[in-house]
């Protein structure tokens, strides 16, 4: 057999390009199974399926920046966005002591960093200086890098003045960007569960009465400048050179016990299994692939805190 050198010109040319021609198809056949191999395993249980999208008007006011706020024809689908004058939010028009709240988000691309984009339950309206709060923040970033989703639980007053936040973070193994994506809290009294796309990324138990929210909140949806901590914890901030920041939400959900239900309201379940705290092991195994391949950040594994603060962990 002619070594490679032997060969002509031509004939080794030929060669290459077949050799490049092959790598290159088996690329594009071996990239479906590299992309499956992102997504997270099934949690064999579908907490959104159960509850059909809200018109905007069935569930929600405008809180503020109505100016800054535009509603689909269909009633269903809200855009809000941010410039050097305002941001933009609304909120539930009733308050709930439990339930599953949900909603399709979609972020904008480019240069986006100090804009937080929340979907939350608050009190702080009604508990000023003492309130209690469950986050789900997409916050801004800077070309080249991804958004992070910051997950937070405040308790009575400790996310006033001396703040206390028990942050999970994540990098999603999607682009918020690209399509929408559906965020939901699962809130009963034995837990809070945060899902992205029924995927189990976040379990907060109650484990002492402290340290669990249990008062009446209600759900805002926002678009902010947190500039002074949102990207790189602040480093990089808002450039209003690039306003207009936008952000979608859709697929607006809300199902589980008002606060004025009556006491044989059952709270929202957080697994298929009877009561609401044990998940089945399907969701555990997404959750721990979740945090395995998502989390970039715990709070109880955060050196520097001061854990006498955090007995949960």
């Amino acid at each position: 057999m002619a070594r490679p050198c032997d060969l002509p010109v031509q004939q080794q040319q030929a060669a290459a390009l077949l050799l490049a021609c092959t790598l290159a198809l088996l690329a594009v056949q071996l990239q479906p199974c590299r992309a499956q191999q992102q997504q997270p395993p099934s949690p064999g249980y579908y907490p959104s399926s159960m509850f059909r999208p809200l018109g905007f008007s069935e569930a929600y006011r405008t809180l503020w920046g109505s100016q800054h706020q535009t509603l689909s024809p269909d009633g269903k689908s809200l855009t809000l966005w941010m410039d050097s004058s305002s941001g933009s939010g609304f909120k539930s028009a009733r308050a709930y002591r439990n339930g599953y709240f949900g909603a399709s988000v979609r972020v904008q691309t480019g240069y986006t960093a100090g804009v937080n984009t929340a979907f939350y339950l608050s009190n702080s309206e009604e508990y000023p200086g003492h309130h209690d709060e469950i986050d789900m923040e997409l916050l801004g970033t800077v070309p080249g890098e991804p958004y992070t989703l910051q997950t937070n639980v405040y308790v009575r007053g400790s996310g006033d003045g001396t703040i206390v936040g028990r942050e999970m973070r994540f990098h999603l193994w999607f682009d918020p960007t690209a399509d929408f994506h559906h965020y939901a809290i699962i809130w009963n009294p034995d837990q809070i569960l945060f899902l992205v796309d029924d995927v189990p990324i976040r379990q907060y138990e109650r484990k002492t009465e402290a340290t669990f929210p249990d008062r009446e909140m209600w759900a805002y949806g926002s678009i902010w400048d947190a500039s002074d901590w949102a990207t790189d914890g602040g480093r990089y901030r808002a450039d209003y050179r690039y306003q207009p920041f936008v952000s979608r939400f859709a697929g607006l959900k809300i199902g589980g016990c008002a606060a004025d239900a009556s006491t044989g309201c059952q709270p929202v379940p957080a697994s298929p299994s009877s009561g609401t705290a044990t998940l089945s092991a399907q969701q555990e195994a997404a959750m721990r692939w979740a945090q395995r391949n998502s989390m970039v950040y715990y709070y109880c594994l955060d050196a520097s805190r001061d854990h006498s603060l955090y007995p949960e962990c």
